[in-house]
């Protein structure tokens, strides 16, 4: 009988937090510098998050008739990272980094899942093809990744931004429209900096 007793209040108590969980709201997504969840809102220009709150995110907005896949490099506390990939569809948004953005230049490379080419520039950093995060910018090949070109993005220490991705200027593709310039790149990482 006691077994019975323990057994039943043990049942009780798993019915009533599973109860309780179903009644909660639903959440955001955790707050994390790989937060993949799709943006619903439509793009607009660079934005100045809510001052109230301090939060704010790097989001990439996909502009071409294509899927995309994104990867992003940045200087975290460790050093140099890089992290991909977020898929983002045609006329979609994807936030690439959830949170205030502390650093000025954040670097990204896009590449067009169906038509070929990419937005790419003269920073590299370390990819795979498959998800990574991965720390340090030297010797990628040896380490068994790719070497591959970033551009830069220019926040202007805002804490929120956004980037389109567009035909005119994905590069390496003939484009649908616009000039077909390239974004405007500059320099190399320093491991060191």
């Amino acid at each position: 009988m006691r077994y019975l007793l323990a057994f039943g209040g043990l049942l009780i108590g798993i019915l009533a937090a599973l109860a309780i969980w179903m009644l909660l709201p639903p959440g955001d997504a955790p707050s994390s510098s790989s937060a993949q969840a799709q943006d619903s809102a439509p793009p607009s220009d660079a934005v100045t998050a809510d001052p109230e709150t301090e939060e704010g995110r790097l989001r990439v907005c996909n502009e071409t008739a294509n899927t995309v896949s994104v990867a992003l490099g940045y200087k975290a506390e460790r050093g140099w990272q890089s992290e991909g990939w977020w898929v983002a569809d045609p006329g979609a948004c994807k936030t690439v980094y959830n949170g205030r953005l502390d650093a000025r230049y954040y670097y990204l490379y896009a590449a067009d899942d169906v038509g070929g080419g990419a937005w790419e520039g003269k920073f590299f950093l370390c990819t795979r093809d498959e998800t990574f995060t991965i720390f340090g910018v030297e010797d990628c090949l040896a380490r068994g990744y790719e070497r591959t070109g970033f551009f830069e993005i220019d926040t202007q220490n805002r804490s929120d931004w956004m980037v389109q991705l567009t035909d005119a200027n994905r590069l390496g593709a003939v484009p649908s429209g616009g000039t077909g310039d390239e974004p405007p790149l500059e320099g190399e990482l320093d491991p060191d900096a």
